[in-house]
Order: C-alpha cells, then sequence, then structure tokens
C-alpha cells in the first residue's frame, strides 16, 4: 500500500511538471484511493503521462546534458565555465567513469523510472474500468515509451537487465545482445497496430505509428540491420504526410513547433520552475551577449546568461561549405553590453550553436522550444545511408541526400563525385554532422561508422579507447546490485 502511494505521488508530480498547452493535459479528479487507482482512466492517463515524463527525460532541469555530453565527445562540440566544466572535461577528455553523475541520473534512472511505470500501466489493464479500444492505446503506448527507453539505455550501456513486470526480482543480471535488441523491435512492432495516425492522437506528444516507425528506423541503422533500416524509412516516405520545413533557420522556433518535419520530440514548456523546460539557449549566449548584428536579436532582461557556456569546435564550424544555410543557427560575432563587436572566431572553440532560437517568451533560464529526437530529414538521410551500405553508392541515396542538401541552398552532390560506398559514407558522415549539431545524434553516428574514437585519436585525445563506445555503467547501480558486469574497460 506505501509503494502505490509514493507512485500516485511520483505520478501526479511528474504529470504536473510536463503538462503544458496541448501535451498531455491532466483533468482533475477525486478516486485517488490507492485501491481505485489503477482501476480508472484518469489513474491510468495519470501513471501514463508519468511515463511519458520520464521517458523524455523532460522532468530534469540536466535535460540538455542528456544529448550534450553525447555531443562532448565527438568533433562537434565543446564547453567551458561554471560548475559543470569539471564534468564536462571527462567527456572531452575520454577520462569519463561510473561515478559521473550525468550516467546515473540523466541516463539512467530517469528511462528506468519510465519502464517501471509502464509495466505498472501494462499489469493494471485487466482490471480497468474502460472499453476495450482505450485499453489497447495505452497497452500500445506504454509498450512503446518501454522499448524507447530499453533503446536508449542499450545505445549508452549496451545489453542492460530486461524488466519486463513489477514481480521480477529487484536484482536482475545483464539481458544478451540477442534479447535485448529483438525485444526493443518486438515492442515498437507490436505498438504500431494499435496507435493512432500521426496527426489523429488524442494530444501532442503522445505516441503515434510513425513515432514507432521512426525509432525502428534508429534502432534498425544503429544496430547495422540496413534492409529493415532502407524498408522502414521508405514506409515512412511513402505512407505519411511529413516533409521538410522550407527554412532550416526557422525550424526549431517556438512558433514553428509540431511541423510537418518533426516525428517525435521531446516537448519542452516555458516555467518558472525550469524543470520541463530548455535551457539550451542560456548555455549558449557568450559573455557579455547584448545583440546578434546579423538578424538584430537582443538579449533580454527576463533572460539569464549563464557562465556555463556551450561551444562548437572550429573544425566543425569550417567544415560547412560556404553557401550552406545551415550555419546560420551558428553565431560567430555579437556586440556585446559594452557596445563592441567580438569575433568569436578569434578564440579557439568559441563559435555558438543558437538552433534553439531563444523563445520570445522564455523566463530566466527557461525556453519553450522542443528538442526534436526523430525529424523527416533524418529519415531521409537514414535510408541514403542503409541503401548506400546495401548498394551503394546509388542514385536513389544521393537523390535523398540531395533532397536534405536543397533546403540548405546546396548543389547536388553527383553519383560521379563518389567512387565507392566508403566515399559515400564519410559524406554522409559530414551531412549528418552539418544537419544534426546540437541534437544529439553525433556519438552514435561515429560509433556506427567506426570513427568515434580514431576521430578523438586526430584531435589528440590519447585515452580514447575501443571501450569508449560505450558508456559505464553508473556506480551506484553496480554497487546495489551484484549480479551486474561492469562494460570492459572500466
Amino acid at each position: 500500500m506505501k509503494t502505490l502511494i509514493k507512485i500516485i505521488q511520483v505520478c501526479l508530480l511528474s504529470f504536473t511538471l510536463l503538462s503544458c498547452d496541448g501535451y498531455l493535459e491532466e483533468k482533475p479528479y477525486s478516486q485517488l484511493a490507492p485501491d481505485n487507482f489503477l482501476k480508472t482512466k484518469e489513474g491510468i492517463e495519470s501513471l501514463l503521462g508519468a511515463t511519458y515524463a520520464s521517458a523524455s527525460n523532460m522532468v530534469s532541469n540536466n535535460s540538455i546534458y542528456t544529448f550534450a555530453a553525447d555531443e562532448w565527445i565527438t568533433d562537434i562540440a565543446y564547453q567551458t565555465g561554471d560548475g559543470v566544466h569539471a564534468t564536462a572535461l571527462q567527456y572531452i577528455n575520454y577520462t569519463w567513469d561510473p561515478t559521473v553523475g550525468l550516467l546515473q541520473g540523466e541516463n539512467w534512472d530517469y528511462p528506468y523510472r519510465a519502464i517501471r511505470n509502464a509495466n505498472q500501466v501494462l499489469e493494471s489493464l485487466d482490471d480497468l474500468e474502460a472499453g476495450d479500444s482505450d485499453k489497447l492505446l495505452y497497452e500500445a503506448e506504454a509498450r512503446f515509451l518501454r522499448a524507447t527507453c530499453y533503446l536508449k539505455l542499450y545505445f549508452k550501456f549496451g545489453p542492460v537487465p530486461l524488466r519486463t513486470s513489477t514481480t521480477q526480482e529487484l536484482q536482475l543480471a545483464r539481458a544478451s545482445e540477442e534479447e535485448i535488441l529483438s525485444f526493443i523491435e518486438s515492442e515498437l512492432i507490436a505498438s504500431i497496430p494499435q496507435l493512432p495516425d500521426p496527426g489523429s492522437e488524442v494530444a501532442f506528444g503522445r505516441a503515434h505509428k510513425a513515432a514507432a516507425q521512426g525509432w525502428l528506423v534508429i534502432h534498425y541503422l544503429n544496430s547495422k540491420q540496413w534492409q529493415k533500416s532502407a524498408d522502414m524509412a521508405g514506409s515512412i516516405i511513402n505512407t505519411w504526410n511529413f516533409s521538410l520545413f522550407p527554412v532550416y533557420e526557422d525550424l526549431f522556433k517556438v512558433e514553428n513547433e509540431q511541423n510537418q518535419e518533426l516525428i517525435w520530440v521531446r516537448p519542452a514548456k516555458t516555467s518558472a520552475d525550469r524543470r520541463a523546460s530548455n535551457s539550451w539557449m542560456n548555455t549558449a549566449f557568450p559573455e557579455g551577449f547584448a545583440k546578434d548584428p546579423r538578424t538584430g536579436l537582443e538579449f533580454s532582461n527576463a533572460w539569464r546568461n549563464w557562465p556555463n557556456e556551450f561551444r562548437l569546435r572550429d573544425q566543425f564550424y569550417y567544415s560547412f561549405e560556404a553557401a550552406d544555410k545551415r550555419k546560420d543557427l551558428i553565431l560567430t560575432e555579437y556586440i556585446n553590453s559594452d557596445g563592441q563587436l567580438i569575433s568569436l572566431l578569434d578564440d579557439i572553440d568559441n563559435t555558438r550553436s543558437f538552433k534553439y532560437w531563444p523563445d520570445p517568451e522564455g523566463i530566466n533560464a527557461s525556453f519553450g522550444n522542443d528538442i526534436p529526437e526523430i525529424r523527416y530529414a533524418d529519415i531521409l538521410l537514414s535510408r541514403a545511408e542503409a541503401l548506400n551500405e546495401l548498394a551503394g553508392p546509388t542514385q536513389e541515396a544521393l537523390d535523398l541526400i540531395n533532397e536534405v542538401r536543397e533546403r540548405a541552398g546546396l548543389e547536388d552532390v553527383l553519383l560521379s563525385q563518389f567512387s565507392s560506398k566508403d566515399a559515400l559514407r564519410d559524406h554522409i558522415l559530414k551531412e549528418r554532422g552539418w544537419e544534426f549539431y546540437s541534437e544529439g545524434k553525433r556519438r552514435l553516428d561515429l560509433i556506427r561508422m567506426d570513427k568515434l574514437i580514431s576521430n578523438a585519436l586526430e584531435r589528440g585525445i590519447t585515452n580514447a579507447k575501443p571501450h569508449h563506445v560505450r558508456y559505464p555503467i553508473p556506480f551506484a547501480t553496480m554497487d546495489a546490485n551484484p549480479l551486474l558486469v561492469q562494460n570492459e574497460g572500466y
């Protein structure tokens, strides 16, 4: 009974923190007695709301670190300043170990909280006082969320304990590679028939068919199941009405949320509480930022400029083609509070990603920009990559790449430019970097193409070793479960 009461409290708190306009709005109700809670639609939806919150990691004011850290270890991102710097240096220098706090909280605990809640939802459906259609939808959503959490856990830590019931032992050994990969695939596939079509979900942020298919594309791509990835990406392209947003620079602005390119996002809300918001811009503003001379953007007194500064590496900035519009969201100079024009290119690794353009209604360190996890551009480039791995280089793969390049204002790449599959793979890696910087995809892209460690060594990071393609299981988790075996090298 005490355990259930605690679950109720956690669910309601998480659900309250996550709720925003049009997203998983909670209806007031009074049937909160533990014996009744999970027999009602209101109770199940509240628990499901908490599952969404933890699965998206948008109940933590450190949510941006779940993807920023994965770019610090690559050729894209850098960081300086504030108390975060000591942690960032461990990623930048490849000296992280199982005690790093971000690994435990943001990357391990939140997914497993969502998995626990999803299991509770699934186990409560038999006694739920609702129609069969509602039960099937809740089942599909819970299985979808549980699968995406295991996907994220796997591609950070490798095989992890597979918890599919709240009645399992507290201590479980790690699943095998085959078990975890098969579970992710089967759960996502099983969820699709009962999920609504994209755009038909009861509230923004709820799962739909294309989201499940999109996660399958990512799952297949990163496990190098090329044919399955190409086929699933093709299904999304041919079945649904997604398209590239016309102007890349405006794609990530609050006023353009829920556009036809965004298949799945981590929703954010401007809030004084900040735990369900996007705090990226507070880390992107350079010291003393007052105005962007190119766009006229002026710093608002309602915002905050942290000493924790997320920066881009010069090597990455200079890799863009001259006409590429995607680099328009990279700040290279600004006017400071003294009216001076400051060039960020004068300092090493100091340009700034303004991808999550400041929310005009932003408060302190809280902005409402949703963080994309699956965009239509990702589906196009994923299919191109899979087709190249199967039989590349091919004209179809280039056509998909060129669709993305056209929006960026670039000329088409030609089949004659690529003499081999390897050559086109190298170009796709560049294209994905230019397209998805500050979205947390670079680590997996480099791992998938067997370049993470060599890339780090080329930058002079001598600590980089083959085992760094996986993070260590966090210390507290290892300490609590003697059945776990740590990843090699840690």
